[in-house]
């Protein structure tokens, strides 16, 4: 069972936030109604993940999220963002936020997002304990549209992370969490030739879209092609899908505050800032994403 901090000042937006994990999410939920508050019950009771709002009194998101990388850099902090709240939030991700949803998108992401988190959070405290003499890792994957093996492939790429040092517990969460981001988009945008736009309006009906698609030629048989290197000075990331690709300046910039609010982009919004450097192939299929060792 995870046990999930939710912080927000507003009564009505915390009650709705835990509610819906209590109710949907095998979790138990204490709440603060800012980060001071946040802070006190971590000492009390350590929880798996924060889930916070941006603008309180006292202390706010952005400065719960520095307080937190600091003291529990193993606790991962979600973002709960509102209209007004969107260049504090771009600031958080940099400070070392793991992700963040719109709240007026609660209902529909927040357990999926809490979910992803987790995973990747849990699998790192257990890779943390693993030390060795390796000097490099390099390895190829070719996966079919299957979400499922995800998880487990972010685990395996990061397990590496862990044996070469090159980051601490917050950047190596932070970059599973990126390259999560990248295979989603490669399997729904690439492959699946999914819009965010139909997420944005109908998220039932993506859903029930992606399903179809994963039983249909073409996209059935598309793949997702994902190199690895970690060294110890730097992990490179290479995902490329099997679609038709589109034109990579034609993508709306994630880091506008306009486009904070929007599912199309958030993916994208989370790699750039995680990661030191990001570029795509001319045809838009392939994404590299690059992290080297912080001095």
């Amino acid at each position: 069972m995870a046990h999930v901090l939710v912080v927000d000042d507003s009564a009505v937006d915390r009650r709705l936030a835990g509610s819906l994990l209590e109710k949907n999410y095998n979790s138990s939920v204490v709440y603060a109604a800012d980060g001071n508050e946040a802070l006190e019950c971590m000492r009390q009771r350590m929880p798996d993940i924060v889930v916070t709002d941006l603008q309180m009194p006292r202390m706010n998101g952005l400065d719960l999220v520095t307080a937190v990388r600091r003291e529990y850099p193993l606790v991962p902090v979600v973002l709960m963002t509102a209209q007004g709240s969107e260049d504090i939030a771009v600031q958080a991700l940099q400070k070392g936020a793991a992700s963040y949803l719109p709240k007026s998108r609660l209902a529909y992401e927040l357990l999926e997002t809490i979910d992803s988190v987790l995973a990747v959070a849990r699998a790192d405290r257990d890779q943390g304990k693993l030390a060795n003499c390796l000097f490099e890792s390099q390895w190829d994957l070719v996966l079919p549209n299957d979400t499922s093996l995800l998880c487990p492939l972010v685990d395996l790429a990061r397990q590496d992370l862990v044996r070469l040092g090159l980051c601490d517990d917050t950047v190596r969460t932070r970059l599973g969490i990126a390259l999560h981001e990248a295979l989603i988009n490669a399997i729904d945008h690439g492959n699946l030739e999914l819009s965010s736009e139909l997420r944005e309006r109908d998220d039932v009906g993506y859903q029930r879209l992606a399903e179809q698609r994963r039983q249909q030629a073409p996209y059935m048989h598309r793949q997702v092609h994902v190199q690895v290197k970690i060294t110890r000075d730097e992990a490179v990331y290479v995902v490329r899908d099997e679609g038709p690709g589109y034109d990579p300046s034609h993508l709306p910039d994630p880091t506008d505050p306009a486009n904070l609010e929007k599912i199309c982009g958030r993916g994208l919004l989370l790699i750039r800032t995680f990661m030191d450097e990001v570029r795509h192939n001319a045809t838009g299929n392939e994404i590299t994403m690059i992290k080297r060792r912080e001095v």
